[in-house]
């Protein structure tokens, strides 16, 4: 038996596509949350994240009736939301113009361990800053598979479906992610000269 045909989500979205509106409801309830926590980290927005976590389920609406579950529900979900969001980043390019790192300060950060002093957290907010601005500054195809990866916690075969790719080029992508972020974090190792 295949994943998707026991995932509970994939159930109500063929509950949904056969005319029942509750599962709807329900299916929506279920998947609101990570749709926008996934939102916020590729738009750095709340607002914007719940209005484009809007769209997404439109879309999922109004495709009920073309729905075919060739995997879990989840998989087909994070496609469209991974769609959405790079679609808005490519449509406000020129409106937010190249300035990730202005909102990145605006946003309140707090700090994991209220122990340290001012200037530890300080050092850490600082440090905070740049990895997001980092991970951020990423192109966007490897902004979302980062994002899929690390703070979805979806596999490759999942993200590979959601990034419409290949496994073989999901790694590629990732790996070229991976050391972009390690060239420009690679002076907040521990053991980095200077440090």
């Amino acid at each position: 038996m295949t994943d998707w045909a026991i995932d509970p989500d994939t159930v109500l979205m063929l509950k949904v596509s056969a005319g029942d509106e509750p599962s709807f409801g329900v299916l929506l309830e279920r998947n609101r949350t990570a749709v926008i926590r996934h939102l916020y980290r590729l738009v750095r927005n709340r607002d914007i994240a719940e209005e484009l976590a809007q769209d997404v389920f439109l879309r999922v609406y109004r495709s009920r009736e073309k729905y075919r579950p060739g995997a879990k529900f989840a998989t087909w979900l994070f496609r469209i939301t991974r769609n959405v969001a790079l679609n808005w980043r490519r449509d406000t390019r020129r409106e937010r113009g190249d300035r990730p790192l202005a909102e990145l300060q605006a946003l309140s950060l707090e700090p994991v361990d209220l122990a340290p002093r001012p200037d530890q957290r300080l050092v850490e907010y600082q440090r905070a800053l740049e990895i997001k601005a980092a991970v951020e500054s990423l192109p966007p195809k490897q902004l979302a598979a980062v994002m899929l990866h690390k703070y979805q916690g979806m596999d490759y075969a999942a993200i590979a479906e959601v990034m419409n790719c290949s496994i073989p080029a999901l790694k590629s992508m990732l790996f070229r992610a991976y050391e972009t972020l390690r060239r420009r974090l690679g002076h907040l190792a521990p053991d980095a000269p200077g440090r």
